[in-house]
């Protein structure tokens, strides 16, 4: 971990933010299930679902038509498009966390952080770095079957992504998950125990 400002008390969102393919979500997977007092947010999104994916895992996926009603509904704490996407976090969800006194956890990227931060000034927003560009370049081919023109796209907004990462409250290199995951588990242990 190369950087971390002190946890306060009343840490009621923990923000994990970075680019696509970093290791996000493998992360609040792992913490969630060891920390029942955390609550993981289910994005909507209009991107096609992935292999292993279902429904409600990891995402509540819909039509943009349908997305766009919701936007209009003011359903959504906050949305934005990424990699020509839209996604979107459900104000319900957060508010019905916080008032059963549980500390919601979501992992975003740049621009939900930024939405975040400003409603919800009582978070604590960690990014997840990669080790590098390439080693970032090799993780979202593995993962993701995509043409080469949106590869570049996710790594050229990626690049962008990183520039910030000095502006979060904490930033942890995921070279290895465990060794990263032990540093995160950390950080999470001092926001439950500070609350």
């Amino acid at each position: 971990m190369s950087k971390a400002k002190p946890i306060t008390n009343g840490i009621g969102m923990i923000i994990v933010v970075g680019p696509s393919g970093v290791g996000k979500s493998t992360l609040v997977d792992k913490i969630t299930a060891e920390y029942p007092i955390l609550f993981d947010t289910v994005t909507c999104t209009t991107r096609p679902m992935r292999k292993g994916e279902r429904e409600g895992v990891p995402y509540h996926f819909m039509s943009e038509e349908r997305f766009r009603e919701l936007m209009a509904q003011d359903y959504f704490v906050e949305w934005a498009q990424v990699h020509n996407k839209l996604y979107g976090t459900p104000r319900i969800q957060i508010d019905g966390a916080m008032a059963e006194g549980r500390i919601v956890i979501m992992d975003v990227d740049v621009q939900g952080a930024r939405t975040f931060r400003a409603k919800y000034p009582n978070s604590y927003a960690v990014f997840i770095l990669p080790p590098s560009i390439d080693e970032l370049r090799h993780r979202i081919k593995k993962r993701d079957k995509m043409e080469d023109h949106e590869l570049e796209l996710r790594l050229e907004n990626a690049r962008k992504e990183l520039a910030q990462a000095g502006e979060y409250d904490a930033q942890i290199i995921n070279a290895d998950v465990n060794q990263s995951y032990e540093q995160f588990k950390k950080i999470v242990e001092e926001i439950v125990k500070n609350r």
